[in-house]
């Protein structure tokens, strides 16, 4: 075991992964649940408030008329799939937590939702289904490693009309400005990331030449090692127009975030609108 510890302390390669996944493991999917619906976190999903806001600007900007079908990429178990449906569009969503999508079909069933859910990895999409709107909302696409955020656009396209939008959130660089690499340990009975009592060394590394930083987490119990990596890629907003276009997709228009507020050099997140055509 103690071989095993040493090599998890080392500072792992670009995107490598861990040992466990926070989406699909047992235990930390479902806290994973709880924190998206409490209405006043945002952790999982934004606070509830928030979201509400976000759909009312979505709703401005890509009006329910014209851009009927949305698809919300990484749906969790329905929040704003939801605040969607209540103004107006004809939703669908798509998240890799089983747990989320199964409250999100119970809950649908319940109120009489027309919503309909997939548990599938949006890299991976392969339904024939088509939209006027995709959605991808609080980062989602920073975490996905080179690859995997190329097949993603790839899908995208595939899977929007003639003139369908993207709506997307990223983070610029100055997101991570300054933040130094850092690790500390602590032990817990329980917490989020397992269940039994267990040590608990955390670690944040930096890639700068790749503007991407690592939140890392090794878990050690009195049976096994396992470890939890986070990967958060930042784009300039160059960066992200030549991978849209990459895809097939032109940058309609460009905000500071996903309320509608002017973009500027300085901000720490760019909202983007982008069209396939």
């Amino acid at each position: 075991m103690f071989t095993q510890l040493k090599e998890m302390l080392k500072k792992p390669a670009l995107y490598e992964k861990g040992t466990i996944a926070l989406w699909t493991d047992e235990h930390i999917s479902k806290g994973m649940l709880e924190a998206h619906l409490d209405p006043t976190c945002d952790a999982a999903t934004r606070n509830h408030a928030t979201v509400r806001g976000h759909v009312k600007w979505i709703a401005s900007v890509a009006p329910t008329e014209e851009y009927r079908d949305l698809l919300d990429l990484g749906c969790g178990p329905g929040i704003y799939a939801e605040e969607f449906h209540k103004v107006g569009y004809r939703v669908s969503g798509v998240d890799i937590s089983q747990r989320s999508i199964d409250y999100a079909l119970s809950a649908a069933k319940e109120k009489d939702l027309p919503i309909t859910y997939w548990c599938q990895d949006f890299t991976e999409m392969d339904f024939v289904e088509r939209f006027d709107l995709i959605t991808l909302i609080y980062y989602d696409f920073c975490t996905l490693p080179t690859e995997s955020r190329a097949k993603a656009l790839e899908n995208i396209y595939a899977l929007l009309k003639p003139n369908g939008l993207l709506i997307v959130e990223i983070h610029t660089p100055l997101y991570i400005e300054g933040r130094e690499e850092s690790t500390h340990w602590e032990y817990a009975e329980d917490g989020f990331l397992c269940g039994e009592p267990h040590v608990c060394l955390e670690a944040f590394h930096r890639y700068d030449e790749h503007n991407t930083v690592l939140d890392r987490t090794v878990i050690i119990t009195e049976r096994e090692i396992k470890s939890v990596n986070i990967w958060h890629h930042t784009f300039t907003k160059d960066e992200f127009t030549r991978d849209l276009y990459a895809a097939g997709l032109r940058v309609k228009s460009v905000y500071g975030d996903m309320l509608g507020a002017e973009y500027i050099e300085s901000g720490k997140e760019i909202c983007f609108i982008a069209q396939k055509g």
